[in-house]
């Protein structure tokens, strides 16, 4: 029987695994398969542009407007 140092460990390993392969797949004996993959991080900035059809000079006067109002 395993100690939980070893198991432990073992879970450690197997995500490092997973980590750097992108995946592993799990089988037990009774034939069950299972895939473990790293799930992928996002950041609040990865947000997808919008065309406003303005160019970056008007953005620039825009904030500029803006910011002579305080």
């Amino acid at each position: 029987m395993q100690t939980y140092s070893e198991k432990h460990e073992n879970l450690t390993a197997l995500l490092e695994r997973a980590s750097e392969k992108g995946g592993v797949r799990i089988k037990r004996a009774n034939g069950d398969v299972f895939i473990l993959k790293p799930e992928k991080k996002h950041s609040a900035l990865d947000v997808k542009g919008i065309d406003l059809g303005i160019s970056t000079e008007e953005i620039i006067e825009f904030v500029r407007e803006g910011r002579e109002r305080f």
